[in-house]
């Protein structure tokens, strides 16, 4: 079983999005089975609280169920245990390598990397544009499952 955390800031937005998204395609392809997918934070602002409304309402709007969640931080033990840690953008990834002591395995990787972009997925705290993160994320997990489908 291929296990995959999906990391934001802090974990109520673009994270539990990907979550979402991500299990609502691997339903879709009956690979339930192959894959574990959960979500995480870099900091601790949020910890313990909903996915936000605007992540919420965005995916009730395109019919992807949303994954009950409230906000965890990501601890260097995730980087044992899971096989990817995804993070949305340039300031994640420096934080999730600080957090897992560095990237020796490989497992770090940016989520728009597999769409072939170096873009970050678009940041809706700050935005307020929930349509341009689900574009980013719905591309980007896409091109995930693409490339995980492509190794099994």
């Amino acid at each position: 079983m291929t296990k995959i955390l999906f990391i934001c800031h802090g974990n109520i937005c673009r994270s539990t999005m990907a979550e979402s998204v991500m299990t609502h395609l691997v339903k879709q392809k009956k690979l339930e089975n192959l894959f574990y997918i959960n979500s995480a934070a870099t900091s601790r602002e949020e910890i313990g609280n909903p996915p936000h409304y605007g992540t919420v309402n965005k995916l009730k709007t395109v019919g992807i169920p949303l994954i009950p969640h409230r906000a965890v931080q990501m601890t260097a033990k995730d980087y044992l245990e899971y096989d990817y840690l995804i993070g949305m953008d340039t300031a994640n990834i420096r934080n999730m390598t600080r957090i897992a002591g560095g990237d020796q395995e490989g497992k770090i990787y940016k989520l728009l990397t597999f769409a072939n972009s170096d873009r970050d997925v678009a940041d809706p705290w700050y935005t307020g544009d929930f349509d341009t993160t689900y574009t980013d994320i719905n591309e980007g997990c896409t091109a995930f499952l693409k490339y995980l489908m492509e190794r099994v």
